[in-house]
């Protein structure tokens, strides 16, 4: 088809997709109480002929809004929770607090989800006018930041249906995503002991905040024997009281399990789970864990991260402004950066070579260009609940420009610029993106029956990283 149709039908939603994108940075509703943001998303879809569905898998503010019938089914992955503490003002260059002790979109969700609802408006305007068959699926996935939302909607397999399923992310680079990334389950221990008077009655007591230092101790000696893979780390979240004079009767720590893959993953947990019993053990105290979430790995998909790269290059390219340069010139100026941009640029010399001249060594405030696809089974050490999806159906990812080169994950600066005009830009590219990438498959039997060939030679069964008890967080 020819795929000007679909940009145009972005371009004319434009006004819907940065206002929602605009509404959600405000909310700015942290994981699984994003209750405004989906109540939007659900208006705006039902206003706009998608019939939706809610609370998907039970879980409170997950939803999907889809139109069409038959196959193929393409699944448009949405995200829209923020994260707390860094609250900031927009459209600035200094670290300024909006609400004091609120939340921002560090990590753009707030574009994420505008950019997947643009893409799934173009194709849902492409099937009405008969130029596409099939069926489009737009999926509200809560919780990415901190509760695995996708996670427990692959569990009750929500995604088995689709063909394909495809998602992108704002970043500081114009890329699309290729290797894998850590599984990482997340659990919550709890040490329990005997309240006492630390200097007139220590003989009685029975110290659970000792009982979670010394686990923690036990784990840093099980660091020299984990793979290089694999990775743990952990943060209190209750040291049991602020009073030295009075022994701790309760401690709680939480950890993060990160390994090659969920079974390996599931592996050092136990391994873990023995260093807290022996804590225990060791301070006369009890310990039990609750799991609080899980990811899978993360499953490559060279021929459809192809297709979207070749997307990537036809669909036409922000143009910058000498005032939104001079912006993100100045913004830029906030932090240091000592890497050149791209996931797998350390890993691979020629790319490397590329990316530095495309880049003028690191210089450049806006990365303007598409950095080169080269498929890799490079392991990137972190997470994500898009790597359950990625288990059900041939899934790829990619990112384009929202933010200023090298600028810091889940900081102030990727909240400051959420609301600009660079921000926007982006976002419209990665719908234009996402759209001429399902038309193709949408299109072309042939191609979907290769993609499908690639991901059933590479899965095997869905090993869900989630306890079958574990419950949707409410």
């Amino acid at each position: 088809m020819d795929k000007s149709i679909l940009y145009e039908s972005i371009e004319s939603a434009s006004s819907i997709i940065k206002d929602v994108s605009d509404k959600i940075w405000e909310y700015a509703e942290l994981s699984m109480e994003e209750k405004q943001s989906a109540a939007l998303y659900k208006k705006v879809l039902a206003e706009l002929g998608f019939t939706v569905e809610d609370r998907i898998a039970g879980v409170p503010t997950a939803f999907s809004g889809r139109y069409g019938s038959g196959k193929p089914v393409i699944g448009i992955l949405a995200e829209y929770d923020a994260l707390s503490g860094i609250s900031q003002v927009a459209d600035i260059t200094e670290k300024r607090c909006l609400i004091p002790g609120g939340n921002g979109h560090g990590c753009g969700h707030n574009l994420l989800g505008a950019g997947s609802l643009g893409a799934a408006i173009a194709i849902k305007n492409a099937i009405e006018a008969d130029i596409l068959p099939g069926t489009v699926v737009f999926y509200g996935c809560p919780g990415e930041e901190g509760c695995a939302g996708k996670t427990f909607m692959a569990r009750e397999g929500v995604f088995a249906d689709l063909d394909a399923a495809l998602c992108w992310h704002p970043g500081d680079v114009n890329e699309v995503t290729t290797g894998t990334c850590a599984a990482c389950l997340q659990y919550e221990y709890t040490f329990t002991g005997i309240s006492a008077h630390a200097a007139g009655d220590p003989e009685n007591g029975r110290s659970a905040l000792d009982g979670a230092e010394l686990m923690n101790i036990g784990v840093q000696f099980l660091r020299e024997h984990m793979s290089k893979k694999a990775s743990v780390h952990y943060a209190f979240s209750s040291a049991g009281g602020l009073s030295p004079n009075v022994v701790q009767a309760e401690a709680k720590v939480i950890y993060m399990i990160r390994e090659a893959d969920v079974s390996k993953a599931k592996a050092l947990l136990n391994r873990v789970n023995d260093i807290a019993k022996g804590a225990a053990l060791m301070t006369g105290t009890s310990v039990s864990w609750r799991q609080l979430d899980g990811t899978s790995n993360t499953v490559s998909n060279t021929v459809m991260e192809k297709v979207l790269y070749d997307n990537l290059c036809e669909a036409p390219q922000p143009v910058y402004t000498a005032e939104e340069r001079k912006y993100a010139d100045a913004l830029k100026a906030t932090y240091s950066v000592t890497a050149l941009p791209g996931q797998n640029t350390e890993f691979d010399k020629n790319l490397w070579k590329l990316v530095n001249e495309k880049s003028e060594g690191g210089h450049r405030s806006l990365n303007d260009y598409i950095l080169d696809y080269v498929p890799s089974s490079v392991f990137t050490p972190g997470s994500t609940d898009v790597g359950d999806v990625s288990w059900l159906t041939p899934t790829a990812q990619f990112t384009t420009v929202t933010w200023t080169s090298g600028s810091p994950g889940h900081s102030w600066q990727n909240v400051a610029i959420g609301k600009s005009s660079i921000a926007h830009k982006g976002v419209l590219y990665a719908a234009k993106t996402m759209a001429g990438t399902a038309a193709d498959m949408m299109e072309n039997p042939e191609l979907l029956k290769k993609i499908r060939n690639e991901f059933t030679s590479c899965v095997g069964p869905y090993d869900c990283p989630l306890e079958n008890s574990l419950k949707v967080p409410e």
